[in-house]
């Protein structure tokens, strides 16, 4: 089965994996044992019904173990995509658009690594999903909340 489609899979580029392992590893090295810390000292403080460090702590630290739990799925369901079709749309793929009269270049990506302000788009919206196993010169049209847009292919690298 292909790995983009396999619901096992989560697929990412290199650089995504690299950077999901980063942020694993910093919360797991470096922010829960400050977190672990901050509320051993907050339940020092005392009466804890009252405490509003001591929540707070208790808080950030549920949500950094969430994070870690999250970040650990992804990790070990992670399927990095290393090998393009020559010449067509894939995950890991910069490809140049043009459209409305004007040319944007755009990162094929991982769900997970999808960022819109950096222009990494995933391979599961809707214009990733058009854009996967199109050549240059290919036509895609994908609906959005203004109507149907346009897009044509100049440029895959």
């Amino acid at each position: 089965m292909n790995d983009i489609v396999n619901p096992h899979n989560i697929v990412m580029t290199k650089q995504g994996l690299d950077e999901l392992k980063t942020e694993f590893d910093n919360l797991v090295q470096e922010k829960r044992p400050k977190l672990v810390v901050r509320l051993a000292d907050a339940r020092d403080l005392g009466d804890l019904s009252e405490n509003s460090e001591y929540a707070a702590a208790k808080q950030d630290l549920a949500f950094v173990d969430g994070r870690i739990a999250e970040l650990g799925d992804i990790l070990h369901a992670a399927k990095v995509i290393t090998s393009h079709k020559r010449g067509q749309v894939d995950v890991g793929c910069k490809v140049t658009l043009h459209i409305n009269g004007k040319k944007d270049t755009f990162t094929v990506v991982g769900e997970w690594e999808a960022d819109p302000m950096q222009k990494k788009i995933s391979h599961s919206s809707p214009l990733g999903k058009a854009l996967l196993g199109k050549k240059v010169g290919d036509k895609v049209e994908v609906e959005a909340p203004a109507g149907k847009i346009l897009y044509k292919i100049l440029h895959i690298q």
